[in-house]
């Protein structure tokens, strides 16, 4: 996955290879279940970055951020699950996501910190 440095894009490109990764899951029933909670979560990281980049104030902002660390987490936990129950068929691409999971968590997890650090939270 190629390197993009505004957060909102950056976070875009990642749920398109999140749904790239998902359409290739086994059809099996504890894959797809799996899958779709992977997808609610990793769909939830963006639509809460965007929300927090619209906010009305500083003390919104941070929460919508809060909440979007919060769902990098649980995407962290679905893809890990199925990295250890299903017979994925690409574990590279498995293992690029959860890098590229891991990456943002800590990107959104210091933007937090700084904006805490910066309005005396």
């Amino acid at each position: 996955m190629a390197k993009i440095y505004d957060l909102k894009k950056r976070i875009y490109a990642y749920v398109l290879d999140v749904i790239k990764f998902l359409k290739e899951l086994p059809k099996d029933y504890i894959s797809q279940t799996i899958g779709k909670q992977l997808l609610r979560s990793a769909t939830s990281i963006g639509a809460n970055i965007t929300e927090g980049q619209s906010a009305s104030s500083k003390k919104e902002f941070v929460n919508f951020y809060n909440y979007s660390l919060k769902s990098a987490n649980e995407t962290k936990f679905w893809l890990e699950l199925l990295r250890d129950s299903s017979g994925i068929n690409s574990p590279a691409r498995l293992t690029s996501i959860l890098n590229e999971t891991d990456e943002l968590s800590k990107i959104i997890a210091s933007s937090i910190i700084t904006l805490k650090r910066n309005q005396n939270f």
